[in-house]
């Protein structure tokens, strides 16, 4: 039996008649995280799109903890621990910090859990979200996703437009929360640097194809620029 939290086995996905994905396979390890990198059009969102079931797989399979979850839809991969952050830093701009959080949770003990990890967030509680710098409201959308009680976390982009210290921040996050080992992470990053050393594992995706694969560590950086010259 797989040892792999997530899994694609062969997965061809897309946009109607036109497919983006072709044929890909990849695993994440179990309370580990592992990066998918590319440039931009390489289909790295649609990848993550088709593991959380907001496309539907034309062939292939999604596996999660060993289930095949290819058929159904998000709320059901939700409710089997999925997390899910897509592009955008997205809250709601018209709610306070406090109020974003609180439409997954009212449990006290619960959200300061999360604020203990994203520490950032307590001054900012009382504040409306859309006053938020990017960085913040990247920290809140993550702590709300949290807050849900995945066992996997799928990340995609989450340093796009951020600032460097918040950046470290997130880095930090990711590192703490998959070395207790209860939570597993996927993530789409373009910043190499950032993903290989908050990851155990890579992708490399290129025209919808995986053109390179490994472990994680600053040592990955030139097969993986290599990768990406395919």
């Amino acid at each position: 039996m797989s040892d792999a939290m997530l899994e694609l086995v062969g997965v061809t996905a897309g946009y109607g008649r036109t497919m983006v994905l072709s044929d890909v396979s990849l695993a994440v390890p179990n309370g580990s995280a592992a990066a998918i990198m590319g440039h931009n059009g390489a289909g790295k969102t649609t990848l993550l799109r088709a593991a959380v079931g907001l496309i539907p797989v034309k062939s292939g399979s999604v596996l999660l903890d060993g289930q095949d979850v290819t058929r159904m839809r998000p709320n059901q991969r939700v409710k089997r621990g999925l997390g899910y952050v897509p592009q955008g830093q997205l809250c709601f701009p018209q709610m306070t910090t406090m109020e974003n959080l609180q439409l997954v949770t009212t449990r006290k003990s619960e959200i300061d859990e999360v604020l203990d990890t994203f520490l950032a967030l307590r001054s900012l509680l009382g504040r409306r979200a859309g006053l938020l710098s990017g960085g913040q409201r990247q920290q809140l959308a993550i702590a709300r996703t949290l807050l849900t009680k995945p066992r996997l976390l799928i990340l995609d982009e989450p340093t796009e437009g951020i600032q460097p210290n918040v950046v470290a921040d997130i880095e930090d996050v990711i590192v703490e929360l998959t070395r207790r080992g209860d939570l597993t992470v996927l993530l789409v990053e373009q910043h190499i640097g950032f993903a290989l050393r908050s990851t155990a594992r890579y992708y490399v995706l290129e025209s919808g194809r995986i053109t390179g694969s490994g472990d994680g560590g600053e040592g990955a950086f030139d097969p993986v620029r290599a990768a990406m010259t395919v």
